[in-house]
């Protein structure tokens, strides 16, 4: 019986000091999630305080905890300029004891994360910049890019207005790298498919008055006026083009990145007819409408945005793949990440080695007034562009984390 004894105490010994072994796979003994966003600024509607409840959804849903320990959301405004997500982002880590930062809703913002969230290791998931240099040249392998890009935005919205019969272009163009990208990927839409570019203008982020702009691209006499920016500045381009008389002319006004936000914003009579391309709609099927009602319920009846859904979804995948692998650990994290199908009701495909998460895209169309059975119900989907085809080829891809 004494040898009995002292066999257990010695085996509740060692069990006693596996357990703080096994505490040290989680940091700090919590999983902390940074949304690193614009809570103010000129994209806060497409991204913004949306963002942060998504994520908060995506915690309470996994049961507030993973491995038994709790799940910690924090949030921080950028404002959509790259120095203050840089210093915010290295707040996060270095003060919050974030694991990973989700949101980046501006390139610029995005990219400026991204480099801090390399230095630390730790995990930056994009969802509202859309620039393909996010998985090309500037890839890390530490970031995903979730929601959509620009390659995606100028095979959809691009291909689909040459494909109309309309075939001479004007820009009006952000000018940062966000619109020079979605700008030359947009052009080699249009000259690939027999179109041509008539010429351009550049703006400045966040711009107040476009009329100048506006007028140039009036006189250029071209089909179309491509306009590669987005949020308050898209909606700003759109206002102008009505005063000037564009709207309803024979010149079409073309917004390359158009988000719900934006068209509720202007108003169905301003942009009924327009196309755009997302990478979700809330009223596409049953899965996207039912979290769409608990979105809405907490966010004032707005429905959320593909950006504030998939930060739901990556939040989620995140916490799945933490319980996956045991840890935060964040190459550990990432491996598990890029090695599964996702497939939650809302987005399906693959992670893949240069961080960009393939999936279907949608090409959707503004609803005319009468069309609309609400506020929300703003468009229709009238196409789905498959994965393979909305996605850059990882054969043409610059990440140097892609084994060719």
């Amino acid at each position: 019986m004494k040898k009995t004894a002292i066999a257990s105490l010695v085996a509740s010994c060692f069990l006693a000091a596996a357990i703080p072994a096994q505490a040290q796979t989680v940091s700090d003994n919590e999983i902390r999630i940074g949304v690193l966003t614009d809570l103010s600024g000129i994209y806060s509607a497409i991204e913004g305080p949306g963002a942060v409840l998504a994520a908060q959804m995506a915690a309470k849903d996994f049961g507030g905890q993973v491995l038994g320990r709790k799940i910690v959301i924090t949030s921080a405004d950028t404002q959509s300029k790259a120095d203050l997500a840089s210093s915010k982002a290295r707040e996060m880590f270095e003060k919050d004891k974030v694991d990973m930062i989700v949101g980046n809703v501006s390139t610029a913002s995005a990219l400026a994360a991204m480099e801090v969230a390399e230095q630390f290791k730790r995990i930056s998931i994009v969802n509202g910049a859309a620039s393909l240099q996010i998985t090309n040249e500037k890839c890390t392998p530490y970031s995903i890019h979730y929601v959509y890009d620009t390659y995606a935005l100028s095979r959809g919205t691009g291909k689909a207005v040459v494909d109309s019969g309309k075939k001479t272009w004007f820009f009006v163009t952000a000018d940062y790298a966000f619109g020079h990208t979605l700008e030359r990927d947009t052009t080699e839409v249009v000259v690939a498919n027999g179109g041509k570019v008539l010429g351009g203008v550049k703006h400045p982020i966040n711009t107040q008055d476009f009329s100048s702009f506006m007028a140039q691209a009036q006189s250029s006499k071209a089909e179309v006026i491509g306009l590669a920016n987005a949020g308050g500045d898209t909606i700003g381009s759109v206002k102008q083009a009505a005063e000037l008389g564009i709207m309803g002319s024979k010149q079409t006004v073309v917004p390359l990145l158009m988000f719900t936000s934006d068209i509720q914003a202007l108003g169905l009579r301003q942009t009924a007819g327009m196309v755009f391309t997302e990478g979700w709609y809330w009223d596409f099927n049953d899965s996207n409408r039912k979290f769409a009602e608990r979105f809405m319920k907490e966010f004032k009846g707005k429905a959320p945005t593909s950006v504030q859904a998939g930060v739901y979804s990556a939040t989620m995948q995140y916490l799945k793949a933490v319980e996956a692998t045991k840890t935060d650990n964040s190459d550990a994290v990432m491996k598990q990440m890029k090695s599964v199908e996702i497939n939650d009701g809302l987005f399906k495909g693959r992670i893949r080695a240069d961080g960009k998460f393939e999936h279907d895209m949608y090409l959707l169309e503004v609803k005319k007034p009468n069309e609309s059975k609400g506020p929300n119900d703003v468009a229709k989907v009238i196409k789905v562009i498959a994965a393979k085809d909305a996605t850059l080829p990882l054969a043409q891809s610059k990440c140097k984390y892609v084994t060719k």
